[in-house]
């Protein structure tokens, strides 16, 4: 008799990915998305298949089960930056949900959105998309997902899923882990076997950006107890939302996401309440230990000469990962005033691009270079179109970078600047080692993140350095204006 063909379960992949800094004036464009990722169908796979993003965990998790079918739909991602024009957001909703169309019906779907996304009218913009595409499959069509932990969680993304689960490290180097999770959680869905209910913990509290290191102290020790109280209680999951303070958005925060299985908890809704309290307590208990330090480099600049080099010093204001510019060239003047020499320091300068490439290798000439307009004679000492590769686990989970025209000059006080056409941010060693820059050559390298560049330059800098630096993301969030934040929230309001 002849074996009857398992009939595959058809699972969707879509999503919209932004990270929305709502204090920067300059509005996130159609433009961006298109010069950032805008994928359709099997684009999709063919950018992530074998990579170390959600989406290749996912691919990953789904191709190696016999009874699903992963159909691609769409995904759209921008770097960083301000609020997303209504036109923009309207018009991306629309293709994904004209491309989703296009292959219902579907069994399943995932969903990969950041979770700090926010577009003019629409300030909860993932809980605006992912309403829609619960309404548009129903109640009865499974929806999983993954979440960027810089997310402002909303109780209205929460109510639109079924199980969202945020990445476990900052920088972020389990997002394939991450993306297996929730295609996992799909296929046991699919297959009978768990039927998962969540709830969201939103706390009265908002971590310090420098404090967001999970691999240190505080969030060390909070991960850990995390871990602990979902094996001893059986959860599915619990997610921390460490949250992104720089989007004036009532979400803004952090959270918990806590998810158990209905097939195993009895009154899983009061259990899951129960802990919430003990993630609430937890928290509070420890809130001035999330607070943050926030050193100017005037109090770390004596150290310099006697830590071991190179030192990765870290420019939290204008940090680029978090949407600002990254043409700030306060550190490197600072430095340079003081008369230290071997930096590197890359610049998001088109501007200063046109001007190099109108001088010959070896060349040197003045220039100015950054928001401020800072001059120095400088050597050219190479022009590429800006383009590599990055094949191993780092932040982002970004495989193909491209800076655009790049121009590398050496500064008079003996400092190398990497001067980039597009915003870049420093989430990878072969932004420098791609162009023949040796990392080790260097005393310091300033990196415009605040933990995110630790997991491409720790391996080649024994000493880190967070500095609070002027900028759209700086270190304090309290010098921000919220307008529609929670009240009371530490550490605006102490209690």
């Amino acid at each position: 008799m002849a074996i009857k063909p398992v009939l595959k379960k058809r699972i969707a992949l879509l999503g919209i990915y932004h990270e929305t800094n709502t204090f920067i004036e300059t509005s996130t464009t159609l433009d961006d998305f298109n010069n950032g990722y805008w994928l359709v169908g099997n684009a999709i796979r063919t950018e992530y298949e074998g990579a170390n993003h959600e989406i290749s965990g996912v691919i990953d998790l789904i191709d190696s089960s016999f009874d699903m079918e992963l159909v691609p739909v769409l995904y759209a991602s921008a770097i960083p930056g301000g609020l997303i024009q209504k036109e923009t957001y309207e018009f991306i909703l629309n293709q994904m949900m004209l491309t989703l169309d296009g292959v219902l019906p579907v069994d399943g779907c995932i969903v990969v959105p950041h979770g700090a996304g926010v577009a003019e009218s629409y300030a909860d913009m993932d809980g605006h998309w992912l309403t829609l595409l619960r309404n548009k499959l129903g109640t009865k069509i499974p929806v999983t997902g993954t979440l960027d932990p810089h997310a402002n969680v909303s109780h209205a993304m929460v109510a639109a899923t079924d199980a969202l689960v945020a990445y476990s490290t900052n920088p972020h180097i389990d997002q394939f882990e991450t993306g297996r999770r929730a295609a996992t959680i799909m296929a046991e869905i699919l297959r009978g076997n768990i039927s998962p209910v969540q709830q969201l913990i939103q706390l009265p509290l908002a971590i310090s950006i420098e404090q967001q290191y999970t691999s240190q102290e505080p969030c060390k020790s909070l991960y850990a107890y995390v871990k602990d109280l979902k094996d001893q209680y059986k959860l599915l999951s619990i997610s921390v939302l460490l949250g992104f303070p720089y989007a004036d958005v009532a979400e803004m925060g952090s959270a918990f996401i806590i998810i158990g299985d209905k097939k195993t908890t009895s009154e899983s809704g009061e259990f899951l309440a129960e802990m919430g309290s003990k993630l609430h307590a937890y928290m509070l208990a420890r809130k001035e230990d999330f607070n943050g330090r926030k050193n100017e480099i005037e109090t770390l600049v004596d150290s310099l000469s006697t830590i071991p080099k190179p030192v990765l010093m870290l420019d939290m204001g204008d940090n680029v990962g978090a949407g600002s510019a990254g043409n700030s060239t306060y550190l490197l003047e600072f430095l340079e005033g003081q008369n230290i020499s071997k930096i590197f320091i890359c610049i998001h300068d088109p501007l200063a691009i046109e001007q190099a490439c109108k001088h010959q290798q070896g060349d040197s000439f003045e220039l100015k270079m950054g928001e401020k307009g800072y001059k120095s004679m400088v050597l050219l000492k190479q022009i590429s179109n800006g383009i590599f590769t990055e094949d191993t686990p780092k932040h982002g989970g970004f495989v193909n970078y491209d800076m655009g025209i790049t121009a590398i000059v050496a500064t008079a006080k003996g400092n190398t600047i990497m001067l980039t056409t597009k915003r870049t941010p420093p989430y990878s060693l072969r932004q420098m080692t791609a162009f023949g820059i040796e990392p080790e050559s260097f005393d310091i390298i300033i990196a415009k993140g605040v933990n995110a560049p630790i997991a491409a330059y720790a391996p080649v800098c024994p000493t880190i350095m967070q500095v609070n630096t002027p900028g759209v993301t700086q270190a304090d969030m309290t010098l921000f204006k919220y307008k529609n934040r929670r009240k009371p929230m530490f550490p605006f309001e102490w209690f």
